[in-house]
């Protein structure tokens, strides 16, 4: 099993950015998926979930700006990340009972 994240990099504070994580000998359809967040000193925090019966949940620090989504076909979590503030700075993991190596998000100003 591989989860692959990708569309991390840096952006100034208000952006955008938009993750993807790509699995492989994995389906996501009908599992729980979700985006951890590491930022060094502080260890992990997790931010974003979807269940197997569809129902999503937020953190309280990114409720309201970043939206979590699934897409069956292309076999794909996505996490849309919006108004972002240097303190959503760190490496966004994907993860469904497995992880991947992560993508790293640096907000600026």
């Amino acid at each position: 099993v591989r989860l692959v994240e990708s569309g991390g990099g840096s952006v100034q504070s208000g952006g955008s950015l938009r993750l993807s994580c790509e699995a492989s000998e994995f389906t996501f359809t009908n599992s729980a998926a979700g985006w951890v967040r590491a930022v060094p000193g502080k260890g992990l925090e997790w931010i974003a979930g979807v269940y197997a019966d569809g129902t999503i949940y937020y953190s309280d620090d990114v409720r309201g700006r970043f939206t979590i989504t699934k897409d069956s076909a292309q076999n794909t979590l996505y996490l849309q990340m919006n108004f972002l503030k240097p303190e959503d700075t760190a490496i966004y993991h994907c993860t469904a009972g497995y992880w991947g190596l992560g993508t790293m998000v640096t907000v600026t100003g």
